[in-house]
C-alpha cells in the first residue's frame, strides 16, 4: 500500500494522444479495439496510455493519472507488480506458447480450487467471453434444454445469445442487443430484472422443463456496481435446484476481488458452474470455466461437448496468474482488509464532497469495486441505474481527468482499485473531486 505524499502530475497537452487517435481511426472502427475505450459516453478524446506502475498510468503526452480502471479489474496488486513482471519475463525466455500441456496449468488450477470449492474441475480459455459461452454450451448439454435466463444489465461477453439487454458497452451506447444476432438465437435468452426472484419463479412456471441455466453476475459490475439483495442469490440457487436448471455464476469481474474466493465465498454460494477471468491472468488474457465434475467431464475428450483453444492455458498467462493468485493466497489477511479500507475511504470521501456540493449521488460498493451513480434514488437493478444523469457523469469524468484521476469512461462501469492505492492517492482523489464538483 503506497504512503507517499506526491500528488498526480497536472494535466498538460493531449496533442500526442490526439495524433495517435487519428491514426488509429484509419485502422480500427472508432479508433479502438473495444468500444468502451472510445470515451464517446463522456466526451473528449481518449488518452493513449504509454506505461503504468502501481496506482498510476501515464499517457503518451506524459500526463500522469491515478488509475481507477485497473485494466477493468485485473490489476488488484497494481500495475507492473514486480513478481508478476518477473514471472512473465522468466517464462517468455522459454517461448510464449507451445500448443501443448505445461505443468503450470495444473499448478494454477490447484490454487484456484483452493479458493473455490464449487470448482472441482475447470478449463482455461483466453477470455471471459469464451468462458461464459462454453459454460452455457455445457449447461445445455447437461440438461437437454435450450432456454437461458440472464438478468438485465449483466454482461457476460459478446457471444450472440448473451447480448440481450446486456450491460457494459451495450448499455453505454444505448444498444438493446446487437445487430447480426438472429432472432432465433436471441429468443433463447430471456432477460429478467436483477434482484427480482418473483420474476424468475414466473419464468420457470412459464417454461417448465425448458430452462437450461440461469447465468448472473453475483455483483453486477457492468451496469455500474449493483449488490445482490438479501436472499436473492440463495433464492436463485434454490429455484434452479428445484427446477433442474444449472446456476452459472459469472465471476469474471468479482473473482478474487470481493474476497479471495470471490462472491461465492462472500455470499456462501454453491453454483453448478463458475466463470472467472481478469485477476486469474494477472493482467494477461485468460478465462476459466469450471464447476462440478459431473458436468465438466462431459467435455471432449471425455464427453460429447466440444470446446478447444490453441492458446488456452498459455504459459505466459499461467505464469502471471500463478504470481498473482499465489500472492493473494499468501497475503489474504493483509490484502483484503486493506482493499476494503481504501475503497471505503475513496468511495465515501468522494460521495461526501458531492453531497457538500449539492450533487445528487448514490454510491454502491462491494469490496474494492464501486460506482458513483448520478441519481439520488437507490440503484438495485439496471432500470434504476438507467435513470442516472449520464451527462452529469460525463462532465464529472472530464473534470476528474483534467485533475489527474482516471475513472471508467461510462456511468455503467464499476471502478476498481488495488493494493498500490494508498492514503496519498485517496486524498488526492477526494481533493480532485471537490474541485470537479465545483467546476461542474
Amino acid at each position: 500500500m503506497s504512503t507517499k505524499t506526491t500528488n498526480p502530475s497536472p494535466v498538460r497537452s493531449h496533442t500526442r494522444s490526439q495524433e495517435l487517435q487519428q491514426r488509429a481511426e484509419r485502422f480500427f472502427p472508432g479508433g479502438v479495439n473495444s468500444p468502451v475505450r472510445a470515451f464517446r459516453a463522456v466526451g473528449g478524446a481518449p488518452p493513449f496510455v504509454e506505461r503504468a506502475e502501481g496506482a498510476y498510468v501515464v499517457d503518451a503526452d506524459g500526463n500522469r493519472y491515478i488509475d481507477y480502471v485497473g485494466s477493468w479489474g485485473p490489476m488488484i496488486l497494481g500495475h507492473a507488480f514486480p513478481p508478476v513482471v518477473e514471472a512473465i519475463e522468466r517464462t517468455a525466455r522459454n517461448s510464449a506458447s507451445f500448443g501443448a500441456s505445461t505443468a503450470s496449468e495444473a499448478e494454477l488450477a490447484d490454487r484456484i480450487i483452493q479458493c473455490y470449492p464449487a470448482i472441482e474441475k475447470m478449463r482455461f480459455v483466453s477470455s471471459g467471453t469464451e468462458a461464459t459461452m462454453s459454460a452455457i454450451r455445457l449447461a445445455r448439454a447437461a440438461t437437454g434444454r435450450k432456454i437461458i435466463i440472464k438478468f438485465e444489465g449483466c454482461y457476460h461477453g459478446h457471444a450472440d445469445g448473451l447480448l440481450v439487454k446486456a450491460g457494459s458497452g451495450v448499455a453505454t451506447f444505448g444498444i438493446p442487443g446487437s445487430a447480426g444476432v438472429p432472432e432465433e438465437i436471441a429468443g433463447l435468452t430471456h432477460p429478467l430484472p436483477y434482484n427480482d426472484l418473483a420474476e424468475l419463479e414466473a419464468a420457470f412456471d412459464a417454461h417448465p422443463d425448458e430452462i437450461a441455466a440461469v447465468i448472473l453476475e453475483p455483483v453486477v459490475g457492468n451496469a455500474g456496481c449493483i449488490a445482490p439483495a438479501a436472499g436473492f442469490l440463495s433464492g436463485v440457487r434454490e429455484l434452479t435446484r428445484r427446477e433442474g436448471a444449472l446456476m452459472i455464476v459469472d465471476e469474471v469481474m468479482t473473482g478474487f476481488r470481493v474476497a479471495l474466493g470471490g462472491a461465492c465465498e462472500l455470499y456462501s454460494i454453491d453454483p453448478d458452474l463458475v466463470t472467472l477471468g481478469k485477476i486469474v491472468g494477472g493482467g494477461l488474457p485468460v478465462g476459466v470455466f469450471g464447476g462440478k465434475q459431473r458436468y465438466m467431464d462431459m467435455l471432449a475428450p471425455l464427453g460429447p461437448v466440444y470446446q478447444a483453444g490453441t492458446l488456452s492455458g498459455n504459459p505466459l498467462a499461467m505464469a502471471a496468474g500463478l504470481a498473482t493468485v499465489g500472492y493473494l493466497l499468501e497475503h489474504e489477511g493483509e490484502v483484503y482488509p486493506t482493499l476494503e479500507k481504501t475503497a471505503k475511504a475513496v468511495a465515501e470521501g468522494v460521495a461526501a464532497e458531492g453531497e457538500k456540493a449539492g450533487v445528487a449521488l448514490t454510491t454502491n460498493r462491494v469490496g474494492a469495486m464501486w460506482t458513483w451513480f448520478f441519481t439520488d434514488e437507490p440503484v438495485r437493478n439496471y432500470e434504476d441505474a438507467a435513470k442516472s444523469d449520464t451527462a452529469a457523469f460525463g462532465r464529472f469524468h472530464r473534470a476528474m481527468l483534467d485533475r489527474g484521476v482516471w475513472l471508467p469512461p461510462s456511468q455503467f462501469e464499476a471502478a476498481f482499485l488495488g493494493t498500490a492505492h494508498g492514503e496519498a492517492e485517496v486524498q488526492a482523489t477526494i481533493d480532485a473531486a471537490r474541485e470537479a464538483f465545483r467546476a461542474t
